[in-house]
């Protein structure tokens, strides 16, 4: 994990989707998605979707996206979806992971292979890329919410939580986890007083590569409509 900033993509792609309310909705449906499914859809036993639930509401996320996206984690309402990863290449040989839940597989599919050819992609099999990537828990800690907090106290609670690795950002603390560990670590610093800009379980590239401002720029309108499709729940890209 050494080196590698999980918050610098988070600030960069944030920077290019904060004017798009859409997005930002996408996002906390995921997130709400990734809770419910990890540790049940009730808020009130579930550390973790409570705090996603607190800030869909704060970023005024209807009601109705709220409780959609929990009936589809808890399969609520008869409909049956499956969680299908595709792999494939963008621009500059970027490595991207997309993880759906669909209720229509040829629909899907069809969709997200279309999306990578209008930008110069190609969809891949799989096994194709996923090897790029590490699943993880992922906390981060807004150095400004906790301006007199040191670094050696931040990794000495982690590490007892159960962390596997804790690094210092200009403006936050990050802490990893096993995907396992994750919520135990959550509850733990949450309990300390700990508040965090960010806490979920994700996919964190290997070897970010640095690309060019103009395959970036292909590579997030890639990734712009790949998220814009309902059924994707998350991108995940190799570029740092």
């Amino acid at each position: 994990m050494s080196g590698h900033s999980k918050w610098h993509n988070i600030q960069g792609r944030k920077n290019a989707q904060d004017a798009k309310r859409g997005k930002i909705f996408q996002k906390l449906a995921h997130d709400l998605y990734v809770a419910a499914k990890a540790g049940g859809a009730d808020p009130e036993m579930n550390a973790s979707l409570r705090l996603v639930v607190e800030k869909a509401k704060s970023a005024n996320m209807p009601k109705d996206n709220i409780q959609r996206a929990l009936d589809k984690a808890s399969g609520a309402g008869g409909q049956k979806f499956e969680e299908v990863t595709y792999e494939g290449y963008g621009t500059a040989g970027v490595a991207i992971l997309v993880e759906t839940s669909t209720d229509n597989i040829n629909r899907t599919v069809s969709s997200i292979r279309n999306s990578f050819k209008h930008f110069g992609g190609a969809l891949g099999t799989t096994g194709s890329v996923a090897f790029q990537f590490d699943r993880k828990g992922y906390l981060a800690i807004n150095r400004t919410d906790f301006p007199d907090l040191d670094e050696d106290t931040v990794l000495e609670a982690a590490l007892e939580a159960g962390a596997e690795d804790v690094q210092t950002q200009d403006e936050v603390f990050e802490i990893y986890t096993t995907p396992a560990d994750f919520q135990t670590v959550e509850a733990a610093l949450t309990a300390d007083g700990y508040v965090f800009e960010e806490a979920e379980v994700t996919m964190i590239a290997q070897n970010p590569a640095e690309i060019s401002d103009d395959d970036r720029d292909k590579l997030d309108k890639l990734v712009d409509e790949l998220e814009e499709n309902e059924d994707v729940l998350a991108v995940y890209t190799t570029a740092d």
